[in-house]
């Protein structure tokens, strides 16, 4: 472990120590770029801790945190760091090729930056076929340039932040809301400057299954849901609802026309999926407004 680590890398983990061990490799794979850095994995509740993983990685050590959510695990990492610049990746995450180096670099030759956000892209189990969830997160699951840009935040599965800016905007919050969300806006409210990167890049596999990317959307549902009040709230909220369902047709352009899919097949099965948990979110949205489903913002873990 280096003395003084030039980048301090946090991973949070829950249950998942094979994407944990294949996201420590691919961190150990840069460790010739000439960038001192240490990765916190801080463990939040798993059955079993990843003790012999870690060990395994001179650069690792692992930490603990019993306040369910990622957020916390997140928080608790940065505590520990050391390094003058944070970086947070997710366990089942790949950082491609020069994101050490990268986080580094531009943060070195951009002064004025308190935050930045890379690419993720979707690693595909089978290159030859394509499954509909896979091209569909490839295009809408991961808009990391439109959540910089148009939102003001920058997920944290792919996140640079210096360490400064961290503490004056504070600890990510807990499990009830969208804590990157929310991190983003305090950020912004203090006037952090948060840019796109696209040449820091991540992989991620898309969900295993429609049932797996519908409980993503029951979280953030649930998290949105908890902040309307009042009729004029609830009028927006089912209008939006409405205008989701019809929302697929005026996606078909930027599908054929995206860079993150190809060939036919992949565009049909993009706007397929697209369609489906579309209609999806408004059923359930509309359920939520006449009362009859129960929020989900943290039934997600569950499945964990």
């Amino acid at each position: 472990m280096p003395d003084i680590p030039q980048l301090s890398i946090v991973i949070p983990h829950l249950n998942a120590p094979g994407a944990l061990r294949e996201c420590l490799t691919a961190l150990a794979e840069q460790a010739d770029d000439g960038i001192a850095f240490e990765v916190i994995v801080v463990d939040n509740g798993s059955t079993e801790t990843p003790d012999e993983i870690c060990a395994a990685f001179p650069f690792a050590r692992l930490a603990h945190e019993t306040t369910l959510g990622p957020g916390p695990a997140r928080s608790r990492g940065a505590t520990l760091s050391r390094a003058e610049i944070l970086a947070f990746i997710d366990c089942d995450c790949i950082a491609q090729s020069g994101w050490i180096a990268g986080i580094v670099d531009y943060f070195n030759a951009h002064p004025d930056t308190d935050v930045i956000g890379g690419d993720v892209r979707i690693l595909r189990i089978d290159p030859n076929a394509t499954t509909a969830v896979e091209a569909y997160e490839s295009v809408y699951g991961y808009r990391m340039q439109l959540y910089i840009m148009r939102d003001g935040y920058a997920a944290t599965c792919n996140m640079g932040v210096r360490r400064g800016a961290f503490r004056k905007v504070g600890d990510f919050a807990g499990i009830t809301i969208a804590e990157d969300v929310d991190w983003g806006r305090r950020a912004t409210s203090l006037g952090m400057i948060t840019r796109y990167v696209p040449q820091i890049v991540v992989e991620t596999q898309a969900r295993g299954s429609f049932s797996e990317l519908t409980r993503k959307w029951d979280r953030h549902i649930g998290h949105d849901f908890a902040e309307v009040s009042g009729i004029g709230g609830r009028l927006r909220w089912g209008t939006r609802a409405l205008i989701l369902a019809a929302s697929p047709l005026g996606e078909v352009l930027r599908i054929l026309h995206s860079d993150r899919v190809s060939g036919l097949r992949d565009r049909f099965l993009a706007l397929f999926c697209l369609t489906r948990i579309r209609l999806y979110r408004c059923r359930r949205m509309l359920a939520l407004l006449f009362g009859r489903a129960a929020q989900t913002a943290t039934a997600w873990r569950q499945g964990s």
